[in-house]
């Protein structure tokens, strides 16, 4: 066996000292390879295949298992870099604010499919890694009484409160500054709760856990709708912002394994071909 791999578990061995102190350079490879492959297949269980794939093993558990200042590498990232990101349309749709229209469109389109007589009804709903608010504005509030909004970034949802949703915001009944893998809706509360462009910044297992939050947060015949960046073939992470976008059948997974039902899915059309496909997926 080349030295190269050898020196590459010694360095994880490194970061895990009072756990392995007594192994040898054999012990130590062996004994870090099945710990690091646990960890991986533990957080990432549909993906980590297709991430080995792209990313040395010892440098993706970094990323995505170490804590820096109490929390997960993987959403420490992410929370660094929308420090920076500006509370405006064109920090959200980041080079691509001309797709806005088309794309709040579309998003009506497919969620007129699942509201009206025996489907979903309009008293609440919920809109989670929301941002400014864009999607709060454009597809929510002109359907629901109120809304609720939800996002790691206080920055955003004070602009949203103060400038960007105007009068609009006194149909907001509650902000929630939490990331999603924290967040604990309230039981039987919404009609419809709506997730864009949040998926990729959980891991399999936080975002598996909390779609089955979210399914209970459901009132009868209510829907959660994802819409989401999805990878044209396997698993593909982006260590910069921390996100992580999946192949349709392997969010069809964690969406089964969550215990909902997929009842539709459906491409928005009309994108940029630079942009990743992004599809929708209605659940219950």
């Amino acid at each position: 066996m080349s030295s190269k791999p050898k020196m590459e578990f010694k360095g994880a061995h490194q970061a895990f000292t009072s756990r392995w102190k007594k192994t040898d350079d054999t012990m130590c490879m062996h004994s870090m390879s099945f710990h690091l492959l646990h960890a991986m297949r533990n957080e990432f269980f549909a993906s980590y295949l297709y991430l080995l794939e792209q990313t040395p093993l010892v440098k993706l558990y970094a990323v995505t298992c170490e804590y820096i200042k109490g929390e997960k590498q993987f959403y420490y990232r992410a929370q660094k870099f929308y420090e920076d990101v500006p509370a405006t349309e064109e920090g959200m749709l980041g080079d691509f604010v001309e797709i806005c229209h088309v794309d709040l469109e579309g998003s009506r389109r497919f969620l007129s499919r699942f509201m009206g007589p025996d489907k979903a009804g309009t008293k609440c709903a919920l809109d989670c890694g929301c941002g400014i608010g864009r999607v709060s504005k454009g597809v929510l509030l002109p359907l629901f009484e109120t809304i609720e909004m939800a996002d790691m970034t206080e920055e955003f949802l004070l602009h949203a409160h103060e400038e960007y949703l105007g009068d609009d915001a006194d149909r907001v009944e509650t902000y929630y500054c939490y990331n999603l893998q924290e967040l604990c809706p309230p039981l039987k509360k919404y009609d419809v709760i709506w997730m864009q462009w949040v998926a990729c910044h959980l891991t399999d297992k936080d975002l598996m856990k909390f779609l089955m939050r979210c399914k209970k947060s459901l009132r009868p015949n209510g829907v959660i709708i994802m819409k989401e960046n999805m990878a044209r073939k396997g698993s593909k992470l982006d260590p910069v912002d921390s996100s992580l976008i999946r192949h349709l059948d392997i969010m069809k997974n964690i969406i089964f394994r969550a215990g909902l039902e997929v009842l539709a899915v459906e491409k928005q059309e009309g994108f940029p071909d630079a942009i990743v496909p992004v599809w929708m997926v209605a659940m219950k």
